[in-house]
């Protein structure tokens, strides 16, 4: 058998398909429960030395319920500091309790259901007979645990971003749990689930977790679901955070706008519809079908935050269906919706920076069928558009400059752009009347300017570059 000396060959992977048989064979005869099947998904793995099975393992869905992860999931820092605060201070509480009201509410009963793809219970665990390596356990559990996630997104499409396990304490000690960083959070209450109901057998066991994502918990109680979590990209503006439903949030900055329709049959708000079709852009929808399963995907909570109506029977929350926010996001005026969501990204950002830059929008044409070519300015720190105009054909960026940041505040603030905008007057325009600096790019294409600055001596436009004993020198 492999010893200790040989416990750097270790290797932890996937059983192949013709393994599987023999894999359910040793599972069956050496674990102490037994093999039957894991329900639903699942990936088992074996652990080798060179070649040779010296531990199994097997991972499903998570257990239903299991009152101390729950209780740890929906615990997150930000609920242990908002319990605290109201506690030390009812005042406090009541200013916060807004912002922070899904956070309150915690892993409710609709998140735990539709996150529990997210989380993978460890149902099986064996080391195999004869097999006598130290710290062999932990080691492979410590290797199995870094392919998890990949591995699970490679067969389900969906990434495992915490991992969980029950060991029966009459048993075992979970030592080799702890020895890989494991949480220890309690124990069950001696209750099982068949056919869809629970009993009480009597016997209960110790929870541990272990977190594959360093934000596991509140990424899986946060009221919106993570990008990270669907296969998109991280978003622009995390509408956990953001201001939505409550003051001067999205809601009312959408409040401000002309509703085209007439006002009979109307049964969602204009508001609550773009408010949602923006949210849903800025969680990477791209579609009028993705921005409908975005809404359609919200929970009684977020319905509610958003301002959606409440049905008079059901008395549930009812979103906006795809067709609505369709035919709502044709009628409205284009610029002036785009005006609003600017003004409230600018309120979710304080960038320093705001940089120019031209894009022509692929896919998308004007009225004569040309395509759309964009002038806009980015926060540099976010990724926020403050502001678009487009670029007609009959002109060019450059002229588009000043109309485009006439609406943007950027006083105090550094604009940044690439060389077509190093200008004269977009420099004086950008000093003199907006009290803004720039950083402007200067290439070959303007030689008497590039030989100029080549000319120069550090110490003639840089404020710490020169030093004369007295501090830096400044200009």
């Amino acid at each position: 058998m492999p010893t200790q000396r040989e416990l750097q060959e270790l290797e932890v992977s996937p059983i192949k398909r013709e393994d599987e048989p023999n894999w359910k064979r040793l599972m069956d005869q050496h674990h102490y429960l037994g093999f039957r099947q894991i329900v639903g998904e699942s990936i088992k793995y074996a652990a080798k030395i060179n070649g040779e099975y010296v531990a199994l393992l097997g991972w499903g869905t998570a257990a239903f319920k299991c009152g101390a992860r729950d209780k740890w999931i929906g615990w997150s820092k930000e609920q242990q500091w908002l319990r605290l605060t109201y506690i030390a201070n009812n005042v406090r509480f009541l200013i916060l309790a807004e912002t922070y009201v899904d956070q309150w509410i915690g892993w409710s009963k609709e998140q735990q259901w539709r996150r529990l793809i997210y989380i993978a219970n460890n149902v099986r665990f064996l080391i195999l007979p004869d097999v006598r390596i130290p710290n062999l356990a932990s080691k492979v559990l410590s290797l199995n645990l870094k392919r998890l996630s990949s591995d699970w997104e490679s067969a389900y499409g969906h990434p495992i971003i915490l991992a969980e396990t029950f060991v029966d304490h009459s048993l075992f000690s979970g030592a080799c749990y702890r020895a890989a960083n494991w949480k220890q959070l309690g124990q069950t209450r001696g209750f099982g689930r068949n056919a869809g109901k629970y009993y009480q057998h009597g016997i209960t066991k110790t929870v541990y977790v272990y977190p594959l994502h360093s934000r596991a918990a509140h990424l899986l109680s946060a009221s919106f679901l993570s990008p990270e979590l669907t296969g998109g990209e991280k978003t622009m503006i995390d509408l956990n955070k953001a201001n939505i439903g409550s003051g001067n949030g999205l809601v009312w900055h959408f409040q401000q706008l002309t509703d085209p329709r007439k006002r009979r049959g109307i049964r969602h708000a204009s508001a609550v519809i773009l408010a949602i079709a923006a949210c849903a852009v800025i969680s990477g929808g791209r579609s009028y079908s993705a921005i409908g399963e975005w809404a359609a995907d919200l929970s009684q909570d977020n319905l509610r935050r958003f301002g959606c109506q409440l049905h008079p029977e059901k008395n549930i929350y009812i979103p906006p269906s795809e067709p609505t926010l369709r035919r709502h996001l044709q009628s409205i005026d284009a610029d002036e919706f785009d005006r609003t969501i600017n003004a409230w990204l600018a309120t979710q950002a304080d960038p320093d920076a705001i940089a120019v830059d031209g894009k022509t929008i692929k896919g998308a044409r004007d009225a004569d069928g040309n395509q759309l070519h964009l002038l806009s300015a980015i926060h540099h720190n976010k990724g926020v558009v403050a502001a678009q105009i487009p670029v007609d054909k009959k002109t060019n960026e450059i002229t588009c400059f000043r109309p485009l940041l006439d609406n943007v505040d950027i006083e105090g603030k550094v604009v940044t752009a690439d060389a077509l905008h190093t200008q004269v007057g977009h420099a004086r325009y950008l000093k003199e009347e907006r009290d803004a600096d720039y950083f402007f790019t200067v290439k070959g294409n303007q030689p008497s300017l590039l030989e100029s600055i080549e000319a120069l001596d550090e110490e003639d436009f840089s404020p710490c570059a020169y030093r004369d004993g007295k501090g830096a020198r400044t200009h």
